[in-house]
């Protein structure tokens, strides 16, 4: 079940209500939140304590995409819509560990977020950018990515833990169809989402996202595996296909989670 009233629209510098990028810095570990944060932060725990290991999941997830993508496929761009505040494992770290002529855009609607990733995101001079928009105008990201970012050449779009701040009125399936239609053939997508199915999990995990709701400026939507294999439509979705984040190609030894809240998440190529 999924919260279907209209988002309170409220600015992002608003410190005594709750914002995405700052609750999930404190699941993260993080210290770049106040009050409001750990307060929202920490009512979704108590209903759902699967959450910080599914956060901690999907950033693990993000090294492995990347890894692979900047490692055996060749990619050397990288378009990372939604940034959230800088954690450990950033897109263009964990890119240019692997390729150092690799270059990532990153791309938020909060200046408090990119204030802080402009500062400290750097990486090899001249490879990392930011653009200040929202997701839900991909024209206008387009439109400052083309800047940094050869689209006659692959790009790697990553929408991880985003689309869910998109409400069905919104169509997320449109935005991001803007996004794959500008890249070229080779490029490919990859995203993460909150499910609503999943049995019993599925059932804590929406309570859980109706009290999270409650509490931020901008509520979540959780979509069924249907949902969020839509936003693949026309693409080629790589092996192991779409699955739960800590399957998508573990590490070599790598224990799976005790407890994770259900999520969807698959890697395409666009052919």
């Amino acid at each position: 079940m999924t919260d279907e009233r209209a988002p309170v629209v409220r600015s992002p510098f608003d410190t005594t209500v709750a914002h995405a990028a700052r609750v999930y810095d404190y699941w993260l570990g993080g210290t770049d939140n106040f009050a409001a944060d750990r307060r929202a932060a920490e009512t979704v725990m108590a209903v759902n304590p699967g959450v910080v290991p599914t956060v901690r999941s999907n950033r693990a997830f993000m090294a492995r995409v990347v890894r692979y993508l900047a490692g055996p496929v060749g990619i050397r761009q990288f378009l990372d819509l939604g940034t959230g505040l800088p954690a450990v494992n950033n897109v263009h770290g964990v890119a240019q560990a692997t390729a150092e002529d690799c270059r990532v855009v990153y791309v938020d609607y909060d200046p408090i977020v990119l204030a802080h990733a402009r500062a400290l995101l750097t990486g090899v001079p001249g490879s990392v950018s930011y653009v200040l928009a929202d997701i839900r105008e991909p024209d206008a990201i387009l439109a400052e990515a083309v800047k940094n970012l050869d689209f006659e050449r692959p790009v790697a779009v990553l929408l991880l833990m985003t689309l869910q701040f998109i409400t069905d009125a919104e169509r997320p399936d449109r935005l991001v169809r803007v996004l794959v239609d500008a890249v070229p053939s080779g490029s490919y997508l990859a995203v993460s989402h909150p499910a609503s199915d999943g049995g019993a999990l599925a059932k804590v995990a929406s309570q859980a996202t109706t009290r999270y709701n409650e509490l931020v400026a901008t509520p979540m939507t959780r979509r069924s595996r249907e949902q969020v294999a839509r936003f693949f439509d026309g693409l080629e979705i790589i092996e192991p296909g779409m699955v739960a984040m800590s399957e998508w190609r573990p590490d070599p030894g790598e224990p799976p989670p005790s407890m994770l809240s259900p999520a969807h998440c698959a890697v395409a190529r666009k052919p």
